[in-house]
Protein backbone atom coordinates (compact mmCIF):
# COMPACT_ATOMS: atom_id res chain seq x y z
CA UNK A 1 0.00 0.00 0.00
CA UNK A 2 2.78 2.41 0.87
CA UNK A 3 4.39 1.89 -2.54
CA UNK A 4 1.13 2.46 -4.42
CA UNK A 5 0.31 5.56 -2.40
CA UNK A 6 3.85 6.82 -3.02
CA UNK A 7 3.38 6.38 -6.78
CA UNK A 8 0.23 8.48 -6.69
CA UNK A 9 2.06 11.11 -4.63
CA UNK A 10 4.49 11.68 -7.50
CA UNK A 11 1.71 13.52 -9.30
CA UNK A 12 0.70 16.85 -7.76
CA UNK A 13 -2.98 16.03 -8.25
CA UNK A 14 -2.57 12.33 -7.38
CA UNK A 15 -5.10 10.78 -5.03
CA UNK A 16 -5.56 7.35 -3.55
CA UNK A 17 -9.02 6.08 -2.71
CA UNK A 18 -9.15 2.93 -0.61
CA UNK A 19 -12.39 0.99 -0.40
CA UNK A 20 -13.06 -1.27 2.58
CA UNK A 21 -15.72 -2.04 5.15
CA UNK A 22 -13.33 -0.89 7.86
CA UNK A 23 -9.82 0.55 8.07
CA UNK A 24 -7.38 -2.34 8.46
CA UNK A 25 -4.10 -2.19 10.36
CA UNK A 26 -2.14 -2.15 7.09
CA UNK A 27 -4.28 0.69 5.74
CA UNK A 28 -3.86 2.69 8.95
CA UNK A 29 -0.08 2.15 8.93
CA UNK A 30 0.16 3.13 5.25
CA UNK A 31 -1.85 6.31 5.87
CA UNK A 32 0.27 7.21 8.90
CA UNK A 33 3.52 6.58 7.01
CA UNK A 34 2.27 8.63 4.07
CA UNK A 35 1.35 11.50 6.39
CA UNK A 36 4.77 11.30 8.06
CA UNK A 37 6.60 11.36 4.71
CA UNK A 38 4.36 14.16 3.42
CA UNK A 39 5.17 16.34 6.46
CA UNK A 40 8.90 15.83 5.90
CA UNK A 41 8.56 16.63 2.18
CA UNK A 42 6.48 19.76 2.82
CA UNK A 43 9.03 21.02 5.36
CA UNK A 44 11.88 20.34 2.93
CA UNK A 45 10.08 22.06 0.05
CA UNK A 46 9.28 25.07 2.22
CA UNK A 47 12.85 25.46 3.52
CA UNK A 48 14.27 25.21 -0.02
CA UNK A 49 11.61 27.31 -1.78
CA UNK A 50 10.39 24.42 -3.92
CA UNK A 51 6.94 24.42 -5.50
CA UNK A 52 5.96 20.84 -6.41
CA UNK A 53 5.06 20.36 -10.06
CA UNK A 54 4.15 17.28 -12.04
CA UNK A 55 6.62 16.47 -14.83
CA UNK A 56 5.08 17.24 -18.20
CA UNK A 57 6.32 15.32 -21.20
CA UNK A 58 5.48 16.03 -24.79
CA UNK A 59 3.42 13.45 -26.68
CA UNK A 60 6.43 12.69 -28.90
CA UNK A 61 8.48 11.67 -25.88
CA UNK A 62 5.75 9.28 -24.73
CA UNK A 63 5.49 7.76 -28.20
CA UNK A 64 9.27 7.27 -28.25
CA UNK A 65 9.09 5.53 -24.88
CA UNK A 66 6.35 3.23 -26.25
CA UNK A 67 8.44 2.46 -29.33
CA UNK A 68 11.44 1.60 -27.15
CA UNK A 69 9.23 -0.80 -25.18
CA UNK A 70 8.01 -2.46 -28.38
CA UNK A 71 11.61 -2.96 -29.53
CA UNK A 72 12.35 -4.68 -26.21
CA UNK A 73 9.33 -6.95 -26.73
CA UNK A 74 10.56 -7.93 -30.19
CA UNK A 75 13.94 -8.86 -28.71
CA UNK A 76 12.16 -11.12 -26.22
CA UNK A 77 10.48 -12.98 -29.06
CA UNK A 78 7.18 -11.14 -29.34
CA UNK A 79 5.57 -10.54 -32.72
CA UNK A 80 7.26 -8.27 -35.22
CA UNK A 81 5.20 -6.30 -37.71
CA UNK A 82 1.59 -7.32 -37.97
CA UNK A 83 1.79 -7.60 -41.74
CA UNK A 84 4.62 -10.11 -41.47
CA UNK A 85 2.95 -12.15 -38.76
CA UNK A 86 -0.06 -13.27 -40.82
CA UNK A 87 0.79 -16.49 -42.57
CA UNK A 88 -0.91 -17.98 -45.60
CA UNK A 89 -2.62 -20.59 -43.42
CA UNK A 90 -3.84 -18.08 -40.87
CA UNK A 91 -6.39 -15.46 -41.75
CA UNK A 92 -6.18 -11.85 -40.61
CA UNK A 93 -9.32 -12.40 -38.51
CA UNK A 94 -7.66 -15.32 -36.67
CA UNK A 95 -4.54 -13.24 -36.08
CA UNK A 96 -6.57 -10.29 -34.80
CA UNK A 97 -8.50 -12.59 -32.47
CA UNK A 98 -5.26 -14.08 -31.14
CA UNK A 99 -3.68 -10.66 -30.65
CA UNK A 100 -6.80 -9.38 -28.93
CA UNK A 101 -6.68 -12.27 -26.44
CA UNK A 102 -2.98 -11.59 -25.79
CA UNK A 103 -3.73 -7.88 -25.35
CA UNK A 104 -6.48 -8.56 -22.82
CA UNK A 105 -4.23 -10.96 -20.90
CA UNK A 106 -1.40 -8.41 -20.85
CA UNK A 107 -3.77 -5.71 -19.59
CA UNK A 108 -5.17 -8.01 -16.90
CA UNK A 109 -1.59 -8.68 -15.77
CA UNK A 110 -0.96 -4.90 -15.70
CA UNK A 111 1.54 -5.07 -18.58
CA UNK A 112 0.08 -1.96 -20.18
CA UNK A 113 2.95 -1.17 -22.54
CA UNK A 114 2.69 -4.62 -24.08
CA UNK A 115 -1.11 -4.33 -24.26
CA UNK A 116 -0.77 -1.00 -26.08
CA UNK A 117 1.78 -2.52 -28.46
CA UNK A 118 -0.61 -5.38 -29.25
CA UNK A 119 -3.50 -2.92 -29.67
CA UNK A 120 -1.45 -1.07 -32.28
CA UNK A 121 -0.70 -4.33 -34.11
CA UNK A 122 -4.44 -5.13 -34.14
CA UNK A 123 -5.17 -1.72 -35.66
CA UNK A 124 -2.43 -2.27 -38.26
CA UNK A 125 -3.96 -5.61 -39.25
CA UNK A 126 -7.46 -4.15 -39.39
CA UNK A 127 -6.20 -1.48 -41.81
CA UNK A 128 -4.58 -4.16 -43.99
CA UNK A 129 -7.84 -6.11 -44.05
CA UNK A 130 -9.77 -3.20 -45.64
Amino acid sequence: LIQMIGRAARNVGGRVIMYADHVTRSMREAIEETDRRRAIQIAYNKSHGITPMTIQKKIGELIKIGMDDSKDMKKRGKRGSAAGSVTRTRSAEDEIESLRAEMQKAAAELRFEEAAYLRDKIRELEKLKK
